[in-house]
């Protein structure tokens, strides 16, 4: 199954506010890693504040290479009321480290790749589902909104609802 034309500009449009709204500038910059980019960027705070709660800031800063399947503030706002807060607390910290790797896949998985899968393995653990249907792609029952965003060790994939394991 190859990526369309379709779902290549629909996935720079859809970026293109997202790279703007952050201070990092440059959507392809090699020298910041997939946190630093998150971090830059006001749309995914939420992200970022579970990944320091969940003391992983450090590990997807490494080497990777990651694949990061990274739901917007907006996805986590679709959470039931007090979830987020809830998760961000010291005792549930299992829990958000298990709802956080579950959307990293090891290794650097552009667009073309991901639209030839049925599933990948998340570092969690669990196998996440790929569907492609037309110029839609969706991560299980999240759809993938942009797509490409290149850091320094690995790749970004914006979804829009957040993946939660069986």
């Amino acid at each position: 199954m190859k990526l369309s034309t379709t779902l290549i500009a629909s996935a720079a449009l859809a970026f293109a506010p997202l790279a703007l709204a952050g201070d990092h500038g440059n959507m392809y910059a090699k020298s910041e890693t997939i946190v630093d980019i998150a971090a830059g960027n006001p749309d995914f705070s939420t992200l970022v504040a579970a990944l320091k709660a969940a003391d992983l800031v450090d590990t997807l800063s490494g080497d990777g290479p990651f694949t990061v399947f990274a739901p917007t503030n907006d996805a986590f706002a679709k959470l039931p009321e007090g979830t987020v807060e809830s998760l961000l607390k010291p005792g549930n910290k299992d829990k958000l480290t298990a709802i956080l790797t579950y959307h990293v896949a090891a290794g650097s998985v552009p667009a073309a790749e991901v639209v030839k899968l049925n599933s990948a393995t998340t570092v969690q653990g669990s196998d996440v589902t790929v569907t492609v249907n037309g110029s839609k792609v969706a991560v299980n029952d999240a759809n993938v909104v942009a797509t490409d965003i290149k850091g320094s060790n690995g790749i970004i994939h914006v979804i829009d609802s957040v993946l939660l394991p069986q």
